[in-house]
């Protein structure tokens, strides 16, 4: 199942995902139609994971394309007299403007949306059709970087820790963060299909819990073995010999290797560093930021306060208590072991 992608009906062109906010209770399929739609989703975290978020911007363009030239068509038809057709085309650049700026800045730390935009964006020269192609290209090419990224990580795993390797991933890196396949937990179901893996944790990523939500469904769903740990017994795990490698994605990772990814995978890196186990990360081309110099450099989400300070739906500390809600946090590329693309492998600290 691809979880996002491209549909038209007969109520016209729209943007078909999966809602994470809904799982794992409940598997929900939305019709995107409007830009303002599709940043809202992107918002609040109905489409996540950074190539997801690729294609969600590239494709959002499209959308606003698409709706501008038919907009342009019924502006046409009421010039020519039809009476039953009305339309305005009165600044439509401006309006398709205004779009390209509120879907890349929906999320600022994630640089595979804003990229996804762009590039769908340098299209709109020659017209909606090309827009859309671009914005499905981008789609089939994160499918194919998937199943890349997936044989050449395990491949890694394997040669770093041999062919039942116990692992340890955090936040959420499957088919749902991508379009199928995944990042970091396609390695771990590769190696499941290989019969390389020994079991898998999954740390529960507090606050939003798409390790305890999304990846523990994903793994579910893949019949993978696996166990849901609480964020801060990582380290203790490690430490423990329970965790033979630590493996997750990216938000973006930069010029000096830096990677910048969901908030509690700096912790993560520690723990593997002090119990001197590989930590892995796994990510496209795409991800990889030459443009930015380090991990100090990269404007990270602060999210509402709401998110810490009580659980679904209910307060669960005291008035006038503050919180501190950053989305991701920076690991320092010296604590890397190695970055796994859909091209090559990189080790930041042989640099």
């Amino acid at each position: 199942m691809r979880t996002i992608d491209w549909v038209s009906d007969a109520d016209g062109p729209a943007i078909e995902i999966v809602d994470q906010t809904a799982l794992p209770d409940t598997t929900r399929m939305l019709r995107l139609r409007t830009t303002a739609e599709v940043v809202d989703a992107i918002a609040r975290l109905a489409v996540r994971g950074a190539p997801a978020l690729g294609v969600a911007g590239a494709l959002g363009v499209a959308l606003a394309a698409a709706r501008d030239a038919a907009r342009a068509v019924a502006r046409d038809a009421a010039r020519a007299g039809d009476a039953g057709t009305a339309g305005d085309g009165g600044g439509a650049e401006e309006r398709l403007a205004a779009d390209v700026e509120a879907l890349r800045g929906a999320r600022p730390t994630a640089v595979n949306l804003a990229r996804g935009v762009d590039r769908a964006a340098a299209r709109i020269p020659a017209g909606p059709a090309a827009v859309l192609a671009e914005a499905l290209a981008l789609r089939d090419e994160e499918i194919a970087s998937s199943a890349a990224m997936a044989a050449r990580g395990a491949d890694l795993v394997t040669e770093l820790v041999g062919p039942a390797a116990r692992l340890l991933t955090h936040c959420n890196t499957g088919g749902l963060a991508t379009v199928t396949g995944g990042t970091a937990l396609a390695v771990v179901t590769e190696l499941h299909r290989r019969g390389a893996l020994a079991g898998v944790i999954a740390s529960e990523t507090r606050p939003l819990l798409q390790g305890a939500r999304l990846t523990a469904w994903e793994l579910r769903e893949a019949k993978v073995p696996f166990r849901v740990a609480v964020d801060g017994a990582g380290p203790f795990l490690m430490a423990r010999g329970e965790v033979d490698a630590v493996i997750l994605g990216a938000d973006r990772i930069c010029a000096n290797g830096d990677v910048v990814n969901k908030v509690g995978s700096y912790a993560h890196a520690l723990g593997a560093a002090r119990a001197g186990i590989p930590f892995l990360v796994v990510a496209p081309e795409s991800t990889v930021d030459d443009a930015t110099a380090t991990g100090a450099d990269v404007p990270i989400e602060d999210r509402a306060a709401g998110e810490v300070l009580g659980f679904a739906g209910h307060r669960t500390t005291p008035d006038g208590a503050e919180a501190a809600n950053p989305a991701f946090d920076v690991t320092p590329h010296d604590l890397v072991t190695a970055i796994v693309t859909d091209r090559r492998v990189i080790r930041p600290t042989a640099r």
